[in-house]
């Protein structure tokens, strides 16, 4: 039987960082988020999924991000609610500490390993997850044709203070039709 070593040899870097977030696996999300929450997007640009599917809804949003001159680590927004985003996985415990010391609820998409690591048990205390019955294609090169078909790690939505209880494990529906996408 051969031997999965993708996680082992998976990239590192900005270039691996660079998948976003398809809009089927926003999906799952949007029933777990009260409609008069002011929502903020730390790491999206216009195009994102997540930006899109929940203005298309009618929540109020904030979407900031790196190439607007809003650094997620030293930028914080006036008034808002919740965190959304798929953070940069190679920065997930920077973005776990920060999301620690806002003390707000937040939904985090990450790799499901995670949930492993010395140095994260602290940030995940208390913590939420949101599971899928698969695994997520990410898209890639900034648009939603290329994808990461048969994604080498499974995804998971890490929350805090966003779910009726601490496990919960849905279906994604990757032929479902997203609300009103712009194309990217």
């Amino acid at each position: 039987m051969p031997i999965n070593k993708g996680y082992l040899t998976s990239g590192r870097t900005f270039e691996s960082d660079e998948v976003y977030t398809p809009f089927y696996a926003v999906d799952p999300l949007i029933k777990y988020i009260p409609k008069d929450k002011i929502i903020w997007f730390p790491f999206d640009e216009e195009w994102s999924a997540f930006y899109q599917v929940f203005s298309n809804l009618g929540y109020q949003v904030i979407r900031s991000h790196l190439k607007d001159g809003k650094d997620f680590f030293a930028y914080e927004p006036p008034h808002y609610d919740i965190i959304i985003s798929n953070p940069p996985f190679s920065l997930k415990d920077d973005v776990l500490n920060r999301v620690k010391q806002l003390n707000k609820p937040f939904a985090l998409l990450l790799p499901l390993n995670t949930l492993q690591g010395k140095r994260r048990f602290s940030y995940l205390e208390n913590i939420q997850l949101l599971a899928f019955d698969s695994r997520i294609d990410y898209h890639t090169k900034g648009n939603f044709k290329d994808y990461t078909k048969g994604n080498h790690f499974a995804s998971a939505y890490f929350c805090k203070g966003i779910l009726p209880k601490d496990l919960i494990i849905e279906k994604l529906d990757k032929f479902s039709k997203p609300l009103k996408q712009n194309s990217a």
